[in-house]
This record gives C-alpha cells, sequence and structure tokens, in this order.
C-alpha cells in the first residue's frame, strides 16, 4: 500500500482514487503541500489526469447513484483534515455494494463522510444569512461618464469549508439585475455574476479578471454609518447580550458585518 500525493483539486482526487485500483492500493490520499512522509508507507506524486478522473466520476454515478457523487463532492468541500481518505473509503464500499450504501448510515464509511455533508451543509447556510454587500465601482466610473453603470456588489467572507460554489446561485438569482462579486479572501477566488450567470475565478480582492480595479463607491462609506446608527439606536442597551449574540451569530463572521465590525469578542 502507498499514500497518494495530489493538488489539492477534486479531479486530482478522483485520479487518485483511479490509481488506488490500477496502480497501488492506497493507504491514504492527501494533499501534497500538507503532506508528512511516513515510516510506515511509502509514497507517490500524482499528477491530475482529467481523462482518468472523468472515468471514476461516471463510474461513481453509474455504479453508486447520482446522490452519492453529490456528497462526495460536497465532502471534498470540506476542510476537514483526513477528508480524501474518509471519501476513498465511502467510493470504496459505494463501489462493492453499489447503491444500497445509501442506506447504511451505521457504517463507518458511510456516516463519517455524512458528517463532512452535513457540515459544509451548515457553513453554506451560514453564508446565505452572512454575507453583507456593499457598493463598489470600478476604476474611472466616479467621474460620471455612466452613472450607476459600473457599480458592483462586492461582499467578502472567509468560510471555513470551501462552499462559494454552492452558495453562487442563490445570490446569482436574487441579484440577477446587479453586477456581484462574493470574495472568498482566505482562498483568494471570488464568484462573478450577473444576469442569473456566475463563475468563479482567482481574485486579489482589487482588480477584475479583466484587470480593471474596483472601489468602494463615495456614498458607500455613508451608507454604513448610517446602518450602524440605526442598528445601535434600536437596541435596547440594557438587554445588550454580547455572549447571546455570539451563540447566534459566530464571532468569526463579525469582522465582514457591518452592523457589528469593531464589536469586543464576549469572553
Amino acid at each position: 500500500m502507498i499514500d497518494y500525493l495530489y493538488d489539492g483539486t477534486f479531479e486530482g482526487l478522483l485520479t487518485c482514487v483511479y490509481h488506488h485500483y490500477y496502480t497501488d492500493k492506497a493507504a491514504g490520499i492527501f494533499p501534497r503541500e500538507e503532506y508528512q512522509p511516513s515510516m510506515l508507507h511509502g509514497f507517490m506524486e500524482v499528477e491530475t489526469e482529467e481523462d482518468k478522473a472523468a472515468r471514476v466520476y461516471e463510474a461513481i454515478e453509474e455504479k453508486i447513484s447520482g446522490y452519492a457523487l453529490r456528497m462526495v463532492y460536497r465532502a471534498f468541500l470540506s476542510d476537514a483534515p483526513g477528508k480524501e481518505t474518509v471519501i476513498l473509503k465511502f467510493v470504496v464500499l459505494g463501489f462493492r455494494i453499489g447503491p444500497a450504501i445509501g442506506s447504511l448510515h451505521a457504517r463507518p464509511e458511510v456516516y463519517e463522510l455524512e458528517d463532512l455533508v452535513r457540515k459544509v451543509g451548515n457553513e453554506r447556510e451560514r453564508m446565505l444569512q452572512f454575507v453583507r454587500f456593499e457598493v463598489m465601482e470600478a476604476a474611472g466610473a466616479a467621474s460620471g461618464t455612466a452613472p450607476g453603470a459600473a457599480q458592483i456588489l462586492y461582499a467578502k467572507i472567509e468560510p471555513t469549508c470551501d462552499v462559494l460554489a454552492l452558495a453562487a446561485h442563490h445570490f446569482a438569482e436574487r441579484f440577477s439585475h446587479d453586477p456581484l462579486i462574493i470574495h472568498d479572501v482566505g482562498r483568494n477566488k471570488a464568484v462573478f455574476a450577473y444576469e442569473g450567470d456566475w463563475y468563479v475565478a482567482d481574485f486579489d480582492g482589487i482588480h477584475l479578471p479583466d484587470g480593471t480595479a474596483i472601489l468602494q463607491s463615495e456614498d458607500e462609506r455613508s451608507y454604513q454609518n448610517l446602518w450602524r446608527t440605526y442598528f445601535d439606536h434600536i437596541a435596547i442597551k440594557e438587554r445588550t447580550n454580547p455572549r447571546c449574540q455570539k451563540n447566534h451569530m459566530p464571532v468569526r463572521y463579525w469582522k465582514h458585518l457591518t452592523e457589528v465590525n469593531g464589536l469586543t469578542e464576549p469572553v
């Protein structure tokens, strides 16, 4: 048995699953940059191959189920250490027993993967609740040559799981008439959406894919101050309870929420 090292992509993981069956059994699958060599197993660096990944993708869908394929993908989006090996064990069992795996919730291979899927789903729901947009402008738009035409809705997020693509459709539909960017600052990528269509690309937080810089609009800071003032005035100071706030709205989201940015974290 051997440890497989891959590039961190979903296609790379599926390529490793292919080699598990056609090269050598995998003791585990690990991201290349995070791997710690073991005295128990040798290792092999696996280059991502689209054709091999596609064969595994199609095999999971046909021999297990489309639902199992979606679960595998969602589990891959988790930030949990060892997720790749959990996925491998699930897929191996699924190839052995087929669609029946969907009812074996007590099997370790199944409930460990379902736990990852549940955590990813919970993180997606939090993103739908806690994303806050601000109005940005493409560089040069402030001159007034095309009023409002270059305004962009922009939001920062820092999710633990890679849920950017899972939340994209919701926001693309909801704000279908507004260009928007949802920026995962920890992973340096963003969703770009307009008129219901969206795609994910690398993003540095400053420049659009075409190289145009974006800046906060002149009115945005005033709007944020107005919102904070409103939020402060509707609060009943005697009933302020930061600890309760923390329970309902985890502190790790606070720095990107206009209404609570700057509040002291409760002890």
